[in-house]
């Protein structure tokens, strides 16, 4: 009898996106292989010390936790010191992406086209005319290391601007001011070590009550259209997922990752944001890409654990 991998499932958290890993977590538990995998399942928000105990028993990690504690390099630089592999990328890699300001300056340096920003300062809520003056309305407000759109707004004059930037800041200590490109909403997803692989483009069409591709939007079944592939002319499909391969460099990112870019009105390519664990349900954004070129879910999963076996 083959002997089962020994896979220890980590999702819960402490972000505010919480309720989305756990639920990811139910969907990639039903689809593991139970012939292949022996998982156990850890809450990082009260399991650490569980894990730790128990890593020298374990094979290997699978993360599904998403935001700061998850998302950003802390998990993975625990799990380096527990001797445990895990999909996805390590901790320079995760760190970077997760911060939307040197994500841009990574993209920027490789030639990938991004919205002109700036940083804000909790100062530019009384005088957001310092912030919107060198940028063109409207303004999208972002917490520089937050996820799934969590205090993100769009301003269209500088009242809108500083509750926005107030909003913000109730999220993180960092926080930037980006234009806003009109266009269509896609993403790409990119599988590889050091072979990559562009996956078909998804398009994402929020309802028409949402200004963008919010919170709400992207959870709450049936608000947003997804198209895949996406139906755009060969040479932008081309360019994006040329854009999603160079984002994933840029970034020092491995195993998988997903970046969120916007094609302008005038068919130009804008970069947004990547993520290093994309949601991972059978319906989300990357297994849905994945589906396009032929891996079921569990597919994608067991090529997922590989490629983090292969980098050891």
């Amino acid at each position: 009898m083959t002997t089962r991998l020994r896979v220890a499932l980590l999702a819960g958290g402490k972000s505010g996106e919480r309720e989305v890993s756990l639920a990811g977590a139910r969907g990639v538990l039903a689809a593991l292989d139970k012939q292949k995998y022996d998982v156990r399942q850890y809450d990082p928000a009260s399991d650490l010390a569980r894990l730790a105990a128990d890593a020298a028993g374990l094979d290997m990690a699978f993360i599904l936790l998403h935001g700061p504690f998850g998302e950003d390099g802390t998990m993975q630089g625990f799990l380096d010191l527990l001797g445990l592999p895990y999909q996805g990328s390590g901790v320079l890699g995760s760190a970077l992406a997760m911060n939307k300001n040197l994500a841009k300056i990574h993209y920027k340096q490789a030639g990938l086209r991004v919205a002109e920003w700036r940083m804000a300062s909790p100062g530019d809520i009384e005088r957001p005319e310092n912030l919107s003056a060198p940028l063109r309305f409207p303004l999208v407000v972002k917490p520089v290391g937050q996820g799934s759109s969590l205090g993100m707004s769009i301003a269209r004059d500088n009242g809108e601007l500083a509750a926005g930037l107030g909003r913000a800041f109730g999220y993180d200590r960092e926080v930037m001011v980006e234009e806003f490109i009109r266009g269509r909403e896609i993403t790409g997803g990119v599988l590889g070590n050091d072979d990559l692989q562009a996956l078909p483009l998804v398009e994402i069409i929020p309802g028409k009550e949402y200004a963008f591709f919010d919170y709400e939007a992207k959870y709450k079944a049936g608000a947003t259209r997804e198209i895949c592939p996406a139906d755009f002319p060969e040479e932008i499909t081309r360019q994006a997922q040329d854009y999603a391969v160079r984002a994933h460099g840029a970034l020092h990112l491995r195993g998988y990752s997903r970046t969120d870019m916007i094609v302008s009105e005038g068919g130009e390519v804008y970069v947004i944001e990547t993520n290093t664990i994309p949601g991972m349900t059978p319906t989300s954004l990357l297994p849905q890409a994945a589906q396009a070129v032929g891996y079921s879910f569990s597919e994608l999963l067991d090529l997922l654990i590989g490629l983090a076996l292969e980098r050891q």
